[in-house]
């Protein structure tokens, strides 16, 4: 497996500095990758959470990619309906071509009402347009010049290069509802959960696998985004992987790699600032892991 690092781009002591200093100690630490969350109106709803300022995740991505080589960039994730599909995937593409290591697209249909409102964005529909969207950007990736006809966006004979670097840039799914199980088998290279159960991944990668089954794809990666909470032991039935005791992690991780997991991106944010580690507590946790869970030189689990 291959293991990653969240880079947390938000919140009041998040500085140009301070993010490339998160991006240089993960590299430092043998992590191959670091992805970055998305918002682009911060509503009350979502400063709640993940408080200004807001870095933008493209922004940052390009802006490490020419201060920190060799690792590899990516969204977790990037809310599709927010930007037209053309916008995202020359954003991605272009990322991909400046940053030697790649970068992957992480996707999703976010979760605030509020912001889709501030930006226009019909909330009820963001299945259906997420949808439509990630099919114009792998369309867009795919042709040069590029023609689409959908029902959200429609045009003939836009011109898309530079197309990715690499040969299939990685369209990393999240969410595990029914539909978000459905879009991660027919739109995507990889299945990203966060917080996902053990129990969870166990009775939803028999469904992941038969929708690509019945689209005539390869099954998705799995590619989990653990939020690592480590401290008591705990043996309840929903128990989120990555949290418990160092030993529990461990486990989880040796788990993750008997299911035919790929990547696991390792996440410090609590859930609210509140509860909010320093930066130096964050790095002592990735240190911790390198040190008693995982190689990331090797991608083997201790």
């Amino acid at each position: 497996m291959r293991f990653g690092v969240n880079l947390l781009n938000f919140g009041s002591d998040t500085t140009p500095r301070t993010l490339e200093h998160q991006a240089t100690d993960a590299r430092a630490l043998g992590f191959t990758f670091a992805m970055i969350s998305d918002h682009i109106a911060v509503t009350p709803d979502v400063h709640e959470v993940y408080p200004a300022p807001f870095y933008d995740q493209f922004i940052l991505a390009a802006h490490l990619a020419g201060r920190v080589p060799g690792l590899r960039l990516g969204t977790t994730i990037t809310v599709i309906p927010y930007r037209h599909p053309l916008q995202t995937a020359r954003l991605a593409a272009n990322i991909d071509q400046l940053n030697d290591a790649g970068f992957i697209l992480g996707a999703g249909v976010g979760w605030s009402a509020a912001e889709y409102r501030a930006l226009g964005v019909p909330f009820e529909e963001r299945g259906a347009i997420t949808d439509e969207y990630l099919a114009a950007i792998r369309a867009a990736w795919a042709q040069d010049p590029c023609t689409f006809e959908g029902r959200y966006v429609s045009y003939e004979g836009i011109r898309t290069a530079p197309a990715p670097a690499a040969e299939q840039l990685p369209v990393w799914v999240g969410g595990d509802s029914p539909a978000a199980l459905r879009r991660a088998a027919r739109l995507g290279e990889g299945w990203h959960p966060f917080m996902p159960t053990l129990q969870g991944l166990r009775a939803k990668l028999p469904v992941v696998a038969a929708e690509a089954e019945k689209a005539g794809r390869p099954v998705p990666e799995l590619v989990p985004r653990l939020q690592i909470a480590l401290g008591e032991r705990s043996d309840t039935d929903d128990r989120p992987l990555g949290h418990g005791s160092v030993d529990q992690v461990r486990a989880d991780l040796h788990a993750l790699a008997e299911l035919g997991a790929t990547h696991v991106l390792f996440d410090t944010y609590p859930g609210g600032p509140a509860a909010r580690a320093t930066a130096d507590e964050d790095r002592r946790v990735l240190e911790l892991l390198v040190d008693k869970v995982v190689d990331p030189a090797t991608g083997d689990v201790r």
